[in-house]
């Protein structure tokens, strides 16, 4: 679609404000892109984790800590060079070709829900949201014994009997990493086990491991804090309660890629796919790090690393097209 004009576009459009999204604003600002940064809020997936203690370079932090930590960087370098739209998301992105001294040239339009920017290279860092469990008892625990994340929470809970919900390879990498310290760790899964024929040998192996097919979740149970997990045994309809003090919820995510779907390649999950040597999608001039990306593993440091990576391929990109 070609149009005039009437506004500058940036060097970069950043769209989201994680691990991802801040590290990439530093580097850009290092880099004097002149940005704008969209972001709904900065605050990643770990914000709620009391502790998180596989952040390099920091022994222990809060996830909301590490969020403010994150945006205080970014504004810091970014203050006069960058356009920060807090509260602002992308509802849609396009590719439009605009009329400048009568010759057309190629850039981006972002819509939001406040406003639409143009940019000559897009960062898509919008994450994903966990996908939830939906039974009684589990809105009123989040964050009280219910957690969906082992990595940034797991260690709390040393010496304690746990449950792992799903049965995918995030499950049972999940029941990996607990059993380092957990005392017990139990695996439910809805329908037979999904995840990797060795990963599955591996974790079956540790004595200290459990895993139960066919357990559709029923209820969570508690104090002031988790103390039971409620399943069905769906073979013989059974109602059955586990003693626990944590419940570690991998049941997937979803990645918020709703706005770019109708320009990018996506897989079939709705993540992003990216070339990893670079972040590159699918259309010249996009770029995806972090959670929304396919990438193999997604983790606080691997975002950040991905969109450093980005940025350093953008800044060549820009100036030698």
């Amino acid at each position: 679609m070609n149009q005039p004009s009437n506004q500058i576009p940036y060097d970069l459009a950043i769209i989201g404000g994680g691990p991802a999204g801040a590290a990439a604003a530093v580097y850009a600002a290092r880099k004097r892109l002149k940005t704008i940064v969209i972001t709904k809020d900065w605050l990643g997936q770990s914000n709620v984790s009391e502790k998180i203690e596989n952040w390099v370079g920091t022994v222990a932090i809060s996830g909301f800590e590490l969020s403010k930590s994150l945006e205080n960087h970014a504004k810091a370098y970014g203050k006069d060079i960058m356009d920060f739209k807090d509260g602002e998301w992308a509802t849609q992105l396009s590719q439009v070709s605009i009329i400048n001294d009568q010759k057309s040239q190629k850039q981006f339009s972002i819509t939001t829900n406040k406003g639409s920017y143009l940019a000559h290279s897009i960062l898509i860092a919008s994450g994903s949201s966990r996908r939830k469990l939906e039974v009684p008892g589990a809105d009123k625990y989040e964050h009280k014994g219910l957690t969906y994340c082992a990595t940034c929470d797991g260690p709390l809970y040393d010496g304690q009997d746990v449950v792992v919900v799903g049965g995918g390879n995030a499950g049972f990498e999940s029941a990996s990493q607990l059993l380092a310290y957990c005392k017990s760790v139990t695996l439910l899964a809805r329908s037979e086990f999904k995840a990797d024929p060795g990963t599955i040998d591996a974790v079956s192996k540790n004595p200290k491991f459990r895993g139960i097919q066919f357990a559709i979740p029923k209820e969570v149970r508690g104090d002031k804090f988790v103390t039971a997990f409620v399943y069905t045994d769906s073979k013989s309809g059974k109602d059955i309660e586990l003693p626990t003090t944590g419940i570690f919820m991998e049941i997937g995510s979803v990645p918020n890629t709703d706005f770019a779907k109708d320009l990018i390649k996506l897989d079939t999950h709705n993540h992003i796919v990216t070339d990893s040597n670079n972040q590159r999608t699918s259309i010249d001039g996009i770029w995806a790090a972090g959670d929304v990306t396919d990438g193999l593993y997604h983790q606080n440091n691997i975002a950040a690393g991905d969109a450093v990576k980005a940025v350093e391929d953008i800044y060549l990109w820009l100036h030698t097209k």
